[in-house]
């Protein structure tokens, strides 16, 4: 269904915050000033210790229980996916195609979506799985083709349901199936789920697998995923990033050894492999770890980062992994984001490093002026923020806010310019456009106003 713009005129307008946005107005992006944020207390500048990261010890183990499983299962290609999708969403070639996603009852200045892809309405409603990151082939490959497939990637994670769980959502609730990940093709319109795993060797010696899970035995939460190359980089929120590879996706419906009839089953059992009744299977190959110590969240110290989202930067010559922390309001401090140099995640033959003694070391650490932050981008040293107002609540403006600071803003990413976005925006991805611009996706969370949509914004100077 598409949303009533009657006044959707003038948005993706951006609206001034400083005087700074007077220069971004002058290429035609702002318009309306809004007050400025006031000023506070110089902090101490930032530990970049407290953004490194290194191998975990585990990385030998598991690229020796992936090879194992090679072995055992076929594997197939992200085009052999795409071309069994199973399931088709809805577009909207020059709008928002879920009404659900746009608070249009108390807003003033709707969402100026650009384009956007609606779930088949078991995923659109279900409310054990919630999507979070997204990515997208011009993450992965760069340029505005990006492949013939042109896919968009969202991550999904197992979400406990506490508010008057229905029989089935019971059930669900006591199996933890950790995350799975949407493949979608943008000219086609059809989508797949692959689900996500731990390669472990069994009591048996026998390779295997298990859900992607927390130190707490709880499902990951996926917040972000940038796909680049053939890895999957996904935020780990106390730890660093996962890494998964495209090399490696298991075909359990073309496997001798394989079946998708038991959605309660996942791994090795009596020699058939399961995966929660999923078809397509990908383990992960790698995991980085913050070597500081993990403090409170959100607190005033200056301790280990918390990695909520991640998205690429490809405007440099040194791609980069840009990541940050979601704090709320209510807390002590509204967040900090950094960078990482990809190329120093990997050795001479472009994989993942799994020696635990070698280190990854931000080369860029900011604080963020706003709360609620639920994803980030840097483009050409101008950073994106997406701002989440939470749930629809009547009498309360919902609808998100995506901001842009001013190029090369300094320790603080104080936000220069902003525009609506729709209800419950996640993690942020670019994907440039032939006008010279950019598209900013991302994907709105919430049970019956879920949508993957972009925001498109012009060519700065």
């Amino acid at each position: 269904m598409n949303i009533d713009r009657r006044r959707s005129a003038g948005a993706g307008r951006w609206r001034l915050r400083t005087a700074t946005g007077v220069a971004l107005a002058a290429v035609g992006l702002l318009a309306t000033a809004v007050p400025a944020a006031t000023a506070a207390p110089e902090p101490d500048p930032l530990d970049p210790a407290n953004f490194e990261l290194r191998p975990d010890d585990q990385g030998d183990a598991v690229r020796d229980a992936v090879a194992r499983l090679d072995a055992e299962l076929p594997r197939v290609t992200v085009s052999d996916v795409l071309a069994e999708a199973n399931r088709t969403a809805e577009h909207d070639a020059d709008g928002a195609c879920n009404a659900g996603a746009i608070d249009d009852d108390d807003a003033d200045e709707l969402p100026d979506v650009a384009e956007s892809f609606c779930f088949q309405s078991g995923d659109d409603d279900v409310r054990y799985w919630y999507p979070q990151g997204v990515t997208t082939a011009a993450d992965a490959q760069g340029g505005q083709l990006a492949g013939p497939e042109q896919a968009i990637l969202v991550s999904w994670y197992d979400h406990e349901v506490t508010n008057g769980p229905t029989e089935e959502e019971e059930h669900e609730n006591g199996i933890e199936k950790g995350v799975r990940i949407t493949f979608l093709d943008k000219q086609t319109n059809a989508y797949r789920h692959v689900l996500l795993a731990y390669p472990v060797i069994d009591d048996n010696g026998a390779p295997s697998y298990r859900s992607v899970l927390t130190g707490q035995d709880k499902s990951l939460h996926a917040g972000g995923i940038v796909w680049y190359g053939d890895f999957l980089y996904v935020a780990d929120t106390a730890a660093g990033f996962r890494v998964f590879d495209m090399r490696h996706i298991y075909d359990l419906g073309a496997a001798s050894n394989g079946t998708t009839e038991d959605p309660d089953k996942i791994g090795r059992h009596d020699g058939t492999y399961h995966g929660h009744g999923y078809r397509y299977v990908m383990p992960q190959v790698a995991a980085w770890e913050v070597t500081a110590a993990q403090g409170t969240r959100c607190s005033a110290e200056d301790e280990a980062m918390v990695f909520s989202y991640v998205s690429l930067d490809r405007s440099t010559p040194d791609h980069h992994l840009i990541a940050g922390e979601y704090c709320d309001q209510n807390q002590e401090v509204a967040g900090r984001a950094a960078a990482w140099r990809l190329a120093d995640s990997l050795d001479d033959r472009g994989e993942q490093i799994t020696d635990p003694s070698h280190l990854w070391r931000a080369d860029e650490v900011h604080r963020l002026e706003p709360t609620n932050v639920q994803g980030a981008l840097r483009v050409d040293g101008r950073w994106y923020l997406s701002k989440t107002n939470g749930p629809h609540e009547a009498g309360e403006n919902d609808n998100s806010v995506l901001y842009l600071t001013e190029r090369d803003p300094g320790e603080v990413l104080a936000p220069a310019a902003q525009e609506p976005a729709p209800v419950g925006a996640e993690d942020l991805a670019l994907w440039p456009t032939a006008d010279g611009g950019h598209d900013v996706w991302s994907v709105s969370e919430y049970p019956g106003g879920r949508m993957v949509y972009s925001l498109h914004v012009a060519a700065q100077r």
